[in-house]
């Protein structure tokens, strides 16, 4: 896992969204129209966050995901900052802000849209 200081001098954009809990800008991110299957990781520490399976096109501008890959790999946390009221998704491994969590996603796999910062996740592309 890298220390913020080498986060911050690596990519200071993910330092950003990570360690301070910005976001990228929608419509911006490098996995926002991927479609390629595999396994999205937590760019800070490598955890496997999410799977290609879950990915569905919200139109929000984010990569957005029907469920984690293992919910025992995030956490869900209140957040109420900007005034309001939200969930924030947080790599449990190693703390980085990911995104939000919102109940407006596909019915019939669940109603939740995981929707999350491209910054934050590395594709491991199957094959």
């Amino acid at each position: 896992m890298r220390s913020d200081d080498e986060l911050r001098e690596r990519d200071p954009q993910l330092y950003r969204v990570a360690r301070q809990g910005a976001t990228e800008a929608p419509f911006t991110g490098r996995y926002v129209d991927e479609h390629a299957d595999g396994a999205y990781r937590c760019a800070v520490c490598g955890t496997e966050l999410f799977s290609s399976a879950t990915k569905f096109d919200s139109g929000t501008g984010w990569p957005s995901f029907t469920e984690p890959a293992n919910s025992g790999n995030v956490e869900l946390r209140n957040d109420e900052s900007l005034g309001m009221r939200r969930t924030e998704v947080v790599c449990r491994n190693c703390g980085a802000h990911l995104g939000h969590v919102f109940d407006d996603g596909p019915a019939d796999k669940g109603g939740k849209r995981y929707c999350i910062n491209s910054v934050c996740l590395d594709l491991e592309k199957e094959g």
